[in-house]
């Protein structure tokens, strides 16, 4: 295959791209060879997948079974979770998710990082998602995080429900302290995930002070740990939205030690602005992970998409471009430098943390995992969110969309005509 005429991040002119054996086997202005299938992009934007970094398959499209979660807050979401669990199977976790990641991936998402609840007893949904692993693999990578969503030490067989998850393969080790019974619990919870972890090298995914609460601060502790244990580069805690409940004063300490730690932050915009803020009156706080600052002070940021239609969203559709479009509004990052280098959230910077950028990316030699955006530039695919034009996994289209046409009356002639963003082009030095 050959793409021709792409617009790649960060490089100046269009190029063409040649795929052979399932890799970038090169990227010229002109590439003279001729090829079966050739796509002319016509400038489009070539990016990497989107990866999305945090998601909860297990409980997907699950929403208004057995009951709407009516006060649409996060822990009658988690009862509502308690009572699907007793009729989970391993059909309906796949089945659900078949239909999950189809639309995940033709909205450009072919990586992802799900977490399994652990404290299912029979676990359930550990053996479901190692089956959506298998049967998927060769249109979506999924990474599975063993998670106790009830805690570690708040039933005594948890500890050894989440090792046996391990043991099962699941790929992470996750943990959730700020919701064990008291705070020696959490720290403990912390100790036993990196004892797990270290035993099978397996990388730390966790659920962290995500709370309203400013004293919930496991964050440090899970970034000392980190360093102590010499597991720098393999940790990453998912929502952390307590931080933006901290004095500046210990902020800007928790950015140093999470830098020096190099663990990832992974914000949940959709989930965290729906859930965090909900004891407050006015004025509200946003409660999302200070991501701003975070990338100031050298900290790794990725995004998570977290639910699709469940007892704790009721919303979503799976692409990650709604989820930076909500994550660039709220932590102010609309400078236009500041948009165009938004993009790392969802590519790069999650790479990173997945420790896959040996493979990842729009390079001669890097697997040919690539979709093609029905956008000229960052900024146009922000502002018109769109699906991707193909997406194409190990060098094969495995999503592809018809470009739409729509027609709109001319304020000037009353007339019905073709409407199309490249009107909009010729006004704006955005475009």
């Amino acid at each position: 295959m050959i793409i021709r005429r792409a617009k790649i991040r960060g490089r100046d002119g269009l190029f063409d791209i040649r795929i052979e054996d399932n890799v970038i086997a090169e990227i010229s202005s002109d590439i003279q060879a001729r090829d079966e299938e050739e796509i002319d992009v016509e400038g489009r934007l070539v990016t990497p997948p989107f990866i999305d970094m945090h998601f909860h398959l297990d409980s997907v499209l699950t929403l208004g079974d057995p009951r709407f979660n009516q006060s649409g807050t996060l822990l009658e979401g988690i009862e509502i979770w308690s009572e699907y669990k007793k009729k989970l199977t391993i059909e309906d976790i796949v089945d659900r998710a078949r239909r999950a990641l189809m639309l995940m991936i033709s909205y450009g998402t072919t990586r992802i990082r799900t977490h399994a609840d652990v404290t299912d007893k029979k676990l359930t949904t550990v053996k479901g998602l190692l089956e959506v692993k298998r049967l998927f693999r060769d249109v979506v990578d999924v990474q599975i995080t063993a998670f106790p969503q009830d805690g570690i030490l708040t039933e005594p067989e948890n500890r050894e429900l989440l090792e046996k998850a391990v043991e099962m393969g699941a790929d992470n080790v996750g943990m959730i302290p700020h919701l064990e019974y008291t705070r020696e619990d959490g720290v403990k919870s912390i100790d036993i995930a990196f004892e797990i972890a270290k035993r099978y090298d397996k990388d730390i995914d966790g659920h962290v002070d995500e709370t309203d609460d400013e004293h919930s601060r496991f964050l440090e502790v899970v970034a000392a740990k980190t360093i102590k244990e010499n597991y720098i580069g393999r940790v990453t805690a998912g929502h952390a939205t307590a931080m933006h409940s901290y004095n500046d004063a210990y902020a800007d300490k928790l950015y140093r030690l999470l830098r020096k730690a190099e663990v990832t932050i992974v914000p949940n915009p959709l989930i965290n602005i729906h859930l965090q803020g909900r004891y407050d009156k006015y004025p509200k706080r946003r409660g999302l992970a200070r991501i701003k600052e975070l990338l100031a002070n050298g900290v790794n940021v990725a995004l998570g998409h977290d639910c699709i239609m469940d007892p704790w969203y009721p919303l979503g559709r799976g692409d990650m471009m709604l989820v930076l479009f909500m994550a660039v509004h709220v932590a102010q990052l609309m400078g236009y430098d500041e948009l165009i280098k938004s993009f790392d959230l969802i590519t790069t910077n999650a790479a990173k943390a997945l420790r896959i950028n040996s493979i990842y990316g729009v390079e001669k030699g890097k697997k040919a995992d690539l979709i093609v955006l029905d956008a000229f530039n960052e900024i146009e695919a922000l502002a018109h969110l769109k699906r991707p034009l193909y997406v194409i996994k190990n060098g094969k289209i495995i999503s592809m969309k018809t470009r739409e046409e729509v027609e709109v009356a001319d304020p000037l002639t009353g007339k019905l005509v073709k409407f199309d963003e490249k009107m909009l082009r010729k006004s704006s030095s955005y475009y």
